[in-house]
């Protein structure tokens, strides 16, 4: 079927009730273009919680007219939305016409019943939520809409699945099965032709063949097409093919009569795993650099917007990571179409919980019912992306610990895998949360929570902070044979067991189960250096995601380092606004645990320097294990000369020495059998910080930080200049205070306000602050560490003005230009 984009002319308002809108209780809609998140635009107070970023609870409708001639009358009509948060209700002319309560599920809603031909139509979404979520879900139609259109006898909703089941260096077989549906009252025989592309964009090779439907039923026709000397996708090579599908009518005898059309991107790579090769890619063994990542795309909110979800795949790639896992819920497809395009694996998560629940109104009360529709949902949108290699069947679901539980695993796994047998199945299990239930059941007695930290304690308690605060009891029933065996069922339904923050069953389970492959589903940040170590040596361990690659809305201060007199929690106070557990902060910027890994990795052999706050050098402190050292690659502070200062540097050399402004604070050792940390305690000055690296006398590299002179000005940078005028592209404009020599003065802080002139609007403005009263979708914010971010969003074809202005530091401007997307 056509696929038209149906992002815009709509509008966006709380929803109210029947009686209330006769009340005068409905309020002002906004104009709005999709993907949208309508909670972003809400007030966050202290009466909301640190798990929602303290956004509230709500409930909204989205509107669109929708005009369909009287000649598309003997066309179908569907509706596809990529995901509604949640609850989805969609109306057609104030009809239901379909619904899908799982806010990231992509669903398709067939509307020819209820439209009026040769008349304007109105399309409803209304959704919700309502704290069900543990993190920040937003809410309204955060992803694409399409409108789907084809003729009676058509190509079936996502009826185009491609498969590459014979590979070797000289030819690869293709196969592509398109699924003809005839909504006519006849029999049709029609011609199916599949035209392969190049990654060069040139055909490589076509086929025709007929097919035979008789009225109302749907057929699936297969072909095998041969490429020749195929370019094989994998990470570093992202090579994607091309399969244009078009259906032509049988009784033209030129055959040149075309139905319909659909097209598929693709990759040609042959995945294979066992604990002794780990995961291989067209025969190569591949190690996961992984990065769990949450959904929501910082200042935009949960706006799934098709430049955003790039750009996060371009900088994960960039700071070294080659795969992603979708925490905790399946990718839009803007991200996957990133991540085929750039070369990251995906693993694609389908559930956050089961049948028992985490929050009062999660999903698990929509669980039994619908699961098996998500799953084929998740499964349809997957199919012909080769960057996704697995699918998990959940988190941390805690009825893994029993026989029952491992049911459940294994009526998901095998529905997967009768849709889907070409990739591997896993499901990240934390043993102790797994186990802790059933084992307080079975040892009530012996058992007092209240004074040892018991699992009975750890059952009743968030989990966030029940890890955080893990003892030594737990970290044994982590290692215990009880919690294998009472685990063995769930993860023998499995290929790849997932495991979260359980690195020590690494060895032990290679031990007592030699044909299992594992993978670290989630991982402390602060324990890459010992992991990766696991990692490389361990054959039958592919791998880990770190929790978390990018930082998120909601879990709100789950890394923060606390220096208050308080009791340490997963949850921040408000203002507190992201977890601040993430490599690359909400705006797009490395942070210094970023680098960290990125030289545990191997990834890079020169030195970096970050600096911890000298204002809080010596405070009590604590920190929860998703915490970093509280750093910043700086020596621009507000401090008294002579302040003591922490300066950690990362390296893979056996030495570091460390200079303030020429003067050796010594060497201290460093590279892998020292963590790749070496710390400095110095005295701060202002002027210039160098480490070297050393191998015995021989300098290996150096690297500098110097302090920000006092002629600081703001400077704006866009990542392109260039944009296309349509809904998904955007430009990101990075905001400074920089001095002459361009060092950012980390230590000023100043007021920016940022104005879109011309063909654009302002769509996100703010900061990485994790702790901020600044609202994203206002016109100025305060820079953080010298730093903010302005999103601008073309509004139609031209040229575009952003002016960035200060009070104290001067005015910036940058040049944009949006072109139609029939002129680029």
């Amino acid at each position: 079927m056509i696929r038209t984009p149906l992002n815009t002319g709509w509008t966006a308002s709380p929803a109210v009730g029947f009686f209330e809108s006769f009340a005068g209780g409905a309020p002002t809609p906004r104009e709005v273009h999709l993907p949208h998140d309508l909670l972003r635009h809400e007030e966050r107070t202290p009466a909301g919680t640190s798990h929602t970023a303290y956004y509230p609870s709500a409930t909204v409708q989205y509107i669109k007219r929708l005009p369909v001639s009287e000649e598309q009358r003997d066309l179908r009509h569907v509706l596809e939305f990529d995901g509604v948060y949640r609850d989805a209700m969609v109306f057609v002319n104030g009809e239901l016409a379909g619904q899908c309560p799982n806010g990231y599920t992509r669903f398709h809603v067939p509307i020819d019943a209820y439209l009026r031909y040769g008349r304007t139509n109105e399309i409803k979404v209304v959704s919700r939520t309502h704290e069900d979520s543990r993190w920040y879900a937003g809410v309204g139609i955060h992803r694409e809409v399409n409108l789907l259109t084809g003729p009676l006898v058509h190509i079936d909703v996502d009826g185009v699945r491609v498969s590459t089941p014979d590979i070797d260096d000289r030819r690869a077989v293709v196969s592509v099965a398109t699924t003809v549906h005839n909504a006519s009252p006849s029999t049709r025989t029609v011609v199916v032709e599949a035209r392969l592309t190049g990654p060069d964009g040139q055909r490589v090779t076509v086929d025709r063949s007929p097919v035979t439907v008789l009225p109302g039923d749907k057929e699936v026709l297969r072909q095998r097409l041969l490429v020749r000397e195929p370019a094989l996708w994998d990470v570093d090579s992202p090579h994607l093919y091309g399969a244009e599908v078009t259906l032509l009518d049988g009784d033209d005898r030129d055959g040149e009569d075309v139905l319909d059309r659909d097209h598929a991107a693709f990759g040609i790579r042959r995945l294979q795993i066992d604990p002794e090769s780990g995961l291989r890619i067209n025969g190569r063994t591949v190690k996961l650099r992984g990065a769990c990542v949450h959904h929501d795309n910082g200042l935009l909110g949960s706006a799934a917007i098709r430049r955003a979800e790039e750009r996060r795949v371009e900088i994960l790639k960039a700071a070294g990571f080659n795969a992603i896992r979708s925490a905790h819920n399946p990718l839009s497809s803007a991200m996957l179409d990133a991540c085929d395009r750039l070369g990251m694996l995906v693993m694609d998560e389908t559930f956050d919980m089961w049948t028992s629940s985490k929050t009062s109104d999660d999903y698990s009360l929509r669980f039994a019912e619908w699961w098996e529709r998500d799953v084929d949902a998740l499964v349809r949108k997957d199919f012909n992306h080769p960057s996704v290699v697995f699918y998990s069947i959940g988190n941390e679901v805690s009825e893994t610990g029993t026989g029952i539980g491992a049911r459940w695993g294994r009526r998901i796994a095998e529905r997967i895998r009768s849709l889907d047998p070409t990739r591997f199945i896993t499901n990240a299990v934390n043993p102790v949360l797994a186990v802790a239930e059933e084992l307080a059941r079975q040892h009530a007695e012996s058992l007092d929570a209240a004074d040892d930290g018991s699992p009975t304690a750890l059952a009743d308690n968030d989990p966030n902070a029940a890890l955080g605060n893990m003892d030594e009891a737990m970290k044994q029933l982590l290692v215990s044979d009880q919690a294998a065996d009472m685990l063995a069922e769930s993860f023998a339904v499995l290929d790849v067991a997932g495991l979260n923050y359980a690195e020590a069953r690494y060895t032990l389970d290679a031990e007592r189960f030699p044909h299992r492959v594992i993978v670290g589903t989630e991982t402390f940040p602060a324990r890459i250096a010992e992991n990766w170590s696991l990692i490389t040596r361990l054959d039958h361990v592919i791998g880990e995601f770190t929790w978390t690659g990018w930082d998120y809305l909601g879990e709100a201060g789950l890394g923060r380092v606390n220096y208050e007199p308080e009791v340490r929690s997963s949850g921040a106070p408000y203002p507190w606004l992201t977890a601040w557990c993430g490599d690359v902060d909400i705006t797009g910027r490395r942070r210094p645990v970023s680098y960290y890994r990125e030289r545990v990795f191997g990834l890079s052999d020169q030195p970096y320097i970050a600096v911890l706050r000298p204002d809080r050098h010596g405070k009590p402190k604590s920190a929860s294990e998703w915490a970093w050292s509280d750093t910043v690659s700086s020596w621009s502070w507000d401090a008294e000369k002579g302040a003591p200062t922490t300066v950690e540097v990362y390296s893979v050399a056996p030495e570091v020495e460390l200079l303030v402004n020429g003067r050796s604070y010594g060497r201290r050792p460093a590279g892998a059998d020292h963590r790749y940390l070496a710390t400095f305690e110095v005295a701060w000055e202002p002027g210039e910080i160098v480490a070297i690296d050393y191998d015995g006398d021989t300098e290996r590299a150096r690297a500098a930080l110097r302090t920000a002179g006092d002629d600081v000005t703001v400077r704006a940078r866009a990542d392109r200049t260039e944009l296309t005028a349509d809904d998904g592209d955007l430009a990101y404009i990075e905001i400074t205070l920089e001095d002459a020599e361009g060092t950012v003065a980390t230590q000023r802080r100043a007021e920016v306000v940022v104005e879109v002139s011309g063909a654009g609007v302002l769509e996100g403005f703010g900061s990485a602050n994790p702790a901020t009263t600044d609202r994203f979708d206002g016109d100025r914010v305060s820079t953080f560490d010298g730093h903010a971010l302005a999103i601008v969003r073309p509004s139609g074809p031209g040229a575009i003005t952003v002016t960035v202005t200060t009070a104290d530091c001067g005015t910036a401007t940058v040049p944009l230009r949006a072109e139609s997307s029939a002129g680029r």
